[in-house]
């Protein structure tokens, strides 16, 4: 993955490259070279380029992962402040917590729309199959945490101890 100083480093050059294109292409205004108005533009797309590159070596690509965590599914998600995510029917209660803990983490956006709580709402769900053909959705938990800050020490965070009791026993 790429990091910071590498797109530092891209902004830079591709900065020099623009700045190297802009005196082109002020010379060939100046001798009236027939390719000037094409330089213009090849300059100002050189120049969103290098804006760019600088806004992605100013912002931080950071993940957090979370230890014990399964992977997942996004299933259901309104953009605002509800989302509903498939994990294995094979997950233990700790996993589960681990998981929606990290989706609390992955799903998080300032960009999402809330409600009067202020609250994003993540459920945790699996599907079982008590007979041919028939599906049912079980929900095993959900996390709730702000949509205000990035690092919400107040996740709460559900486990629903019923639901787990409903999965099938893994066979030896």
């Amino acid at each position: 993955m790429l990091t910071t100083s590498d797109f530092l480093t891209f902004t830079k050059w591709v900065g020099i490259l623009t700045l190297a294109c802009g005196v082109i292409t002020v010379v060939a205004f100046i001798f009236k070279w027939g390719l000037r108005f094409r330089l213009v533009g090849a300059t100002g797309l050189l120049g969103v380029l290098t804006t760019g590159l600088f806004a992605l070596a100013i912002v931080p690509f950071t993940r957090t992962v979370i230890p014990g965590a399964v992977k997942f599914n996004v299933v259901y998600d309104t953009g605002a402040a509800q989302t509903v995510i498939v994990v294995p029917k094979e997950i233990t209660e700790s996993e589960l917590e681990a998981t929606l803990r990290q989706a609390a983490s992955d799903l998080f956006s300032y960009g999402r729309v809330s409600g009067l709580d202020n609250q994003l709402t993540i459920r945790a769900r699996t599907i079982l199959h008590p007979e041919p053909g028939v599906s049912k959705p079980l929900f095993l938990g959900q996390v709730k945490r702000s949509l205000a800050t990035r690092d919400d020490e107040n996740m709460a965070v559900e486990i629903y101890s019923e639901s787990f009791a409903q999965l099938p026993k893994p066979t030896a």
